[in-house]
C-alpha cells in the first residue's frame, strides 16, 4: 500500500505534492513473462565481453478510489559477466574509413 498527495494527481504543478493523501495499491495482472538472453561485445584487439541477463516484463495495475492505471514495466537482470581473452596478433590493422577494396591491399601489401 502507497500513500500519494491528492495535489500530484491534479496535474497542476502548483499543487504537486500537497493535499490530502491517497491510498493506493499496485498489483500484478495476468503473467510475468522472462526471457534469457546472451550477448557477446567486442572490448579491444583481442578480448571479448560475454554478457548474460534475464529481461523481465510485466503488466501491473494501479488502483485508486478514482481510476484503475495500467502500464507495462520491463526491467533487465544482469545473471553474469565474463571477459574471453584472446590471443594477441602479431600484426593488426584498422581499415576502417577505408573505400574500396584497392585501397585495402595496398596498405596490407
Amino acid at each position: 500500500m502507497l500513500k500519494f498527495l491528492y495535489g500530484s494527481f491534479t496535474g497542476i504543478r502548483f499543487l504537486a505534492g500537497r493535499g490530502p493523501g491517497i491510498h493506493i495499491q499496485i498489483f500484478s495482472t495476468g503473467s510475468i513473462k522472462t526471457e534469457l538472453k546472451s550477448e557477446f561485445i567486442a572490448q579491444g584487439i583481442n578480448q571479448t565481453l560475454h554478457r548474460v541477463y534475464l529481461q523481465v516484463e510485466c503488466e501491473i495495475s494501479i488502483l485508486t478510489p478514482f481510476e484503475t492505471i495500467t502500464q507495462m514495466v520491463t526491467n533487465q537482470v544482469v545473471l553474469m559477466e565474463n571477459v574471453i581473452i584472446g590471443n594477441v596478433p602479431e600484426t593488426y590493422y584498422n581499415l576502417e574509413g577505408m573505400e574500396g577494396s584497392s585501397d585495402t591491399l595496398n596498405v596490407i601489401q
